[in-house]
Formats: structure tokens, sequence, C-alpha cells
């Protein structure tokens, strides 16, 4: 999937070879809304969207990759989403909380929070580790890596072939793995200030709080992603370490594939 301002297109290899694209024109919501491109308003709409987008951009990378083109229903599709966003919530925010007090049944909240936040990076760590373990998504993975290098061989301006974009990193400071680590880190120190009250307050304040750090989050990856500065290099290199288990090498292929979904988009 590659996405420009206002338009998004998809390419999938399909079991017999060829290359399916889709590609379509949007207007952004912080476009139709102007109050929300102001910063720390902009991040939450805007990855949103990109949840919205990458959803749509699935089901219809599963449709083609079907043999016999059944694909994945609308409703099959929610199901997945809405399974998918319990987990996580369950996972990564609920039960590191939950594991922080049962852990350290005395002393001060500070030290329950900073247990709390190294579960929710160690576990976040390890479920990236752990399902990087599976053949398929190693080649998700290739592909995040084949996106990543066709980006960067466009900033360096070079013409797009399968030579040409090998040569590039698979890692990249704006993308959205980094936003991920940024937040996981972020919600540390956001968090800490909560103090510790019971169970359910707790988990009360960090859903409440979810999008403050999401705007935060979003306001240091654009930090990092557009400057060459000491502090913005500092705010990359995390996310960038992080990307060494979320890309992989790409074969050329796969290149090929994120190359004809850049040039849809700039068509």
């Amino acid at each position: 999937m590659m996405r420009g301002p206002d338009r998004m297109a998809v390419a999938v290899r399909r079991p017999e070879g060829t290359i399916a694209v889709w590609k379509e024109c949007f207007r952004p919501w912080v476009e139709r809304h102007p109050l929300l491109r102001r910063p720390f308003l902009r991040g939450p709409v805007m990855v949103a969207e990109a949840l919205s987008l990458g959803v749509r951009a699935l089901l219809y990378s599963a449709s083609e990759a079907e043999p016999e083109g059944r694909g994945i229903s609308r409703s099959e599709g929610a199901v997945v989403v809405l399974v998918a966003v319990v987990l996580a919530v369950g996972l990564f925010a609920l039960f590191p909380t939950w594991a922080a007090r049962a852990l350290v049944p005395a002393g001060n909240p500070w030290l329950w929070h900073l247990v709390e936040g190294i579960l929710r990076v160690g576990i976040f760590l390890g479920y990236v580790w752990l399902i990087s373990l599976a053949p398929d998504i190693k080649r998700v993975f290739q592909y995040h890596g084949a996106e990543h290098k066709v980006i960067h061989a466009y900033e360096a301006g070079e013409e797009l072939t399968v030579e040409s974009v090998c040569k590039y990193p698979p890692q990249h400071p704006r993308c959205g793995t980094s936003f991920l680590l940024l937040f996981a880190l972020l919600s540390l120190l956001v968090f800490a200030f909560t103090g510790w009250p019971s169970l359910w307050e707790r988990v009360l304040w960090r859903l409440g709080l979810l999008p403050v750090v999401v705007a935060v989050a979003y306001e240091a990856l654009r930090l990092g992603g557009r400057s060459r500065s000491l502090p913005a290099r500092l705010l990359s290199a995390p996310g960038l370490w992080l990307q060494r288990l979320t890309t992989r090498e790409p074969d050329g292929s796969q290149i090929e594939v994120a190359i004809r979904a850049f040039q849809a988009v700039r068509e």
C-alpha cells in the first residue's frame, strides 16, 4: 500500500503471478475540517484515518490473493478488526497495569508505573519478535521493507527500477512501527502523572489518555522524519532499531509490487 496527500494505491501479487492494482482518490479528514490540522489535534485523526485505509487495503489484498477469489467479506473483516482491538487493549493496556501491581505489591506509585511501562514495551517487543518467526509474517515484513526502499529511492531522485531501489535500506524514519514504539515509551511518562488508583480507575485513565499519547507520539514521529538535527535523530533511533524486526530484505518481485503501487499513486 502506498499513500499520497489525497490518494492511495494497493498492489497485490496474484497467485498466477500477475499484479493487481487498486487506486482511489479521497479527501483527508483534516482537509474536511481545517481545525483538525492543528498540531496535537491532527495526530489522533490521522492515525484513525490511516487505520481505516489500512483495513480496506488488507481486505482488498485478501480478496486478490485468494486463489478462489472469495476473499474476506466486510462483516468478516469487521469481526477480525474488533477481535484485534480487544486483544490489543487487553494485552498492551490492561494486562501490564494489572501485572505491575501484582509483581510489586508494596512501593511507591512511580515504581509501579515504571514496572508497568517496562512490561508494556517488553510485551510489545516480544509479540513482534514472536510473530516475525511465522513464514507468512516474514513475507509481510519483506513487503514492508520493499515499501521503504521505494520511498528512499524516490526521495533520492532515483529512477524507480528494481536495480536502483535494491541498494537502499529497508528501514525508514517515518514508519508506523516507529510510531508504535514511541507510543509505548511516551505512555510510560504520561500515565505516571495519574497516580495509582484502583484497577478500574487506572483502566479508565489509560483509555481516556490514549488520544493524548497518540497526539504526542505523532508529533514526535513527524519531527523525527522531517529533520536531521540531533534531537530528531535521537527520536528516530528507537524506531529504526525496532524496524530491524519488522522489515526484511525483499526480493526483486516484491520490490516490483511496491514500485507498481507507488507509480499508481503518482498517476
